[in-house]
């Protein structure tokens, strides 16, 4: 039986030394079926207080909290009722208990003023969390988020060592410290090679960020940067694990006078150039690559994406580095062998951003030789934006309903989940899922998986679990 007390308001407020960061209880979103936490009684809404008298600052401490076998646990109910609790289990044993957030105290915002940055080009009036400026080592460390540098304090630095949190992945758009300050804004920004010799020094390691911005931090200083990233990669010892190289992106809502030149296919065309050419000398030189472009330079291009062994491991596919290459592999593999004809007609209609609209049309093609199915494939450029060429993940629920009006839809559009927040129905401008469906007289079925339209549309799958990112 739990042992309860009374918890007073506010006695939550705990700081903690070298860190003016309040911790709150660490929310419960949900529990797992048959886990340990079901079966002691967590329930969604409960918070945890304390593990072993430490109070977790994030998920990171968790983790690392509950490894212990012996667990006295400190739990705040939906009633403001302290219950206190003793678990014995595995080392290796988890407790099955999600969060609401993966970080318990305030987020690490950012304290750059770059003039590509993506938070300053939208417009006022949408849901908060939409202007927050991360640059958290922990949402790094957790889901391959980018950070800076420039926002961390001794106690931070200490911590990446002592827990070990690596690899992060750190934004560098410039090894030269002028160009990176004046990117920045920030002169914490000039010792940027000082905080990668700290990460070797300590032998953790990092993935690394290139925004190319046309006369800024291009031509000779592109190649410098990732020249000067690559003296921290060998054989015997990888500090820096890869480079992905970037476009700026800008929309129609940035200050006129930010200076930034949007990537025309010229100019894409002519970074391709150079930095496959740096790609065969650290080829040659290391054994790897080393460094990669990502998606949109070939898609801005016109120019046919690498192969799929080019990518190597795909170190930067959630950064849009080889991940439509990796997509139309799945979709290769689900593809291989499929039904002649199906049972019921089906039309419907597959959603994407005109940016890669092109590279999915051997996909369609392959799916409508089905018998009874037929798929239309759009397109859509983002007037919310004002780009013409737009990846999927930037489609806002005003696009679709502006680029699928009076188009031949069928009986439902198929989206990928990454044009919505997290675990929610609202797209990038604040537009509910039955908003759109309203005004296109149609149902949405979101795609999870990359053979997600394969399993509904056609009744077959390979069984894996293959995450959609385009």
């Amino acid at each position: 039986m739990w042992q309860e007390t009374n918890y007073l308001e506010n006695s939550n407020d705990v700081l903690i030394t070298g860190n003016s960061h309040k911790i709150n209880p660490a929310l419960i979103e949900s529990i797992e079926n048959n886990s340990i936490a079901d079966e002691v009684g967590f329930e969604s809404g409960d918070s945890i207080l304390s593990i072993n008298g430490i109070k977790p600052r994030d998920l990171i401490d968790y983790q690392i909290l509950i490894c212990d076998e012996i667990l006295e646990i400190s739990v705040l109910d939906k009633n403001n009722k302290v219950h206190n609790i003793t678990i014995e289990k595995d080392q290796d044993s988890s407790l099955g208990i999600n969060f609401k957030e993966a970080l318990f105290d305030s987020l690490k915002e950012c304290n750059n003023q770059c003039p590509f940055c993506f938070i300053d080009q939208q417009p006022s009036g949408k849901r908060k969390s939409l202007y927050l400026k991360d640059d958290d080592y922990r949402l790094s460390f957790l889901y391959g988020s980018y950070l800076t540098l420039t926002n961390l304090k001794e106690t931070d630095w200490n911590r990446i060592s002592t827990q070990n949190l690596s690899p992060l992945f750190i934004s560098i758009h410039a090894t030269n410290p002028d160009i990176r300050e004046k990117l920045l804004k920030n002169k914490i920004a000039r010792e940027i090679l000082n905080q990668i010799k700290w990460f070797e020094k300590h032998s953790l390691q990092i993935h690394a960020q290139i925004v190319v911005c046309p006369e800024i931090n291009d031509n000779e200083i592109l190649e410098e940067s990732i020249l000067d990233l690559s003296q921290f990669w060998s054989k015997e010892k990888q500090t820096v694990l890869s480079v992905a190289i970037v476009p700026v992106g800008l929309t129609r809502f940035r200050p006129e006078d930010d200076g930034l030149i949007a990537i025309n296919k010229y100019y894409a065309k002519k970074t391709i150039l150079q930095v496959e050419n740096i790609q065969e000398i650290m080829q040659k030189k290391l054994g790897t690559r080393f460094c990669w472009l990502s998606d949109e330079w070939y898609l801005i291009a016109g120019e046919k994406l690498p192969k799929y062994k080019t990518y190597e491991n795909m170190p930067q596919e959630s950064n849009g580095v080889g991940t439509i290459r990796s997509f139309l592999k799945m979709l290769d593999d689900e593809t291989k062998t499929l039904p002649k004809k199906l049972a019921k007609k089906r039309n419907v209609s597959w959603i994407v951003g005109k940016l890669v609209y092109e590279a999915l049309i051997p996909t369609q093609e392959k799916l409508n030789q089905i018998e009874n199915l037929n798929i239309n494939l759009y397109g859509l450029p983002s007037k919310y934006w004002g780009q013409e060429q737009v990846v999927t993940g930037l489609l806002t629920g005003e696009d679709l309903i502006l680029g699928l009006k009076n188009k031949s839809l069928g009986e439902a559009i198929y989206i990928p989940s990454m044009m919505l927040k997290i675990d929610s129905d609202l797209f990038l401008d604040d537009k509910k899922i039955e908003d759109v469906e309203k005004e296109l007289s149609t149902k949405i079925h979101v795609v999870y998986e990359a053979n997600d339209i394969i399993k509904d549309l056609v009744g077959q799958s390979s069984g894996k679990n293959l995450v959609s990112h385009v």
